[in-house]
């Protein structure tokens, strides 16, 4: 299946909108092949501003309007206290939040910016975004991280060469608790 197909299939969708290389591609790869499309940012502690701030831009660039959702994820049972599989509490809360919103603004197909270099064995999330049927149209397409690069670089898309970015979570040792004052401190 290539792109064009996935979005002749699914011509009206809502996106799990990061800002950051897959996100921006998909958010662009929908736009051209028609889709009508509506980008979600969820703002959470786990995201510094810089994050919000490209996920605008791009859109500015793009001419299509965000929608903000926040979520307090200190509060969602099994992220605060830091378990094993705390991604796959955090990333089930973000897109049934997400879900919730898209489906209440008249979207029923929910997609990410998943790609086909992405590890299932490696992303606890990514059960969760197949319990909530979530579409991956990049890894459903087969399109790997470094093709997103390229289409996107020939795209125009500033986001082309962004930095991965992990969320500050991961950057405190599993088990330990927390808190707004650890995360201040990442």
């Amino acid at each position: 299946m290539e792109l064009r197909d996935f979005f002749q299939e699914c011509p009206k969708v809502a996106l799990g909108f990061s800002g950051g290389v897959d996100s921006a591609y998909l958010l662009y790869a929908a736009l051209d092949h028609g889709a009508q499309v509506r980008p979600y940012f969820i703002k959470t502690a786990f995201q510094p501003q810089f994050e919000l701030e490209d996920a605008r831009r791009l859109c500015a660039q793009l001419g299509v309007e965000l929608t903000v959702v926040e979520l307090d994820v200190l509060q969602v049972p099994g992220v605060a206290e830091n378990p094993p599989d705390r991604c796959y509490h955090c990333k089930r809360a973000l897109f049934g939040r997400l879900r919730q919103q898209a489906q209440a603004d008249g979207y029923t197909v929910l997609i990410d910016g998943t790609n086909a270099s992405d590890d299932a064995g490696d992303r606890p999330g990514m059960r969760a975004l197949g319990e909530l049927s979530v579409r991956s149209p990049l890894r459903e397409c087969g399109i790997t991280k470094a093709q997103v690069r390229a289409l996107s670089k020939e795209a125009g898309l500033f986001t082309w060469d962004k930095p991965a970015y992990a969320c500050l979570a991961t950057r405190v040792p599993t088990g330990e608790a927390i808190t707004p004052e650890t995360l201040r401190k990442v």
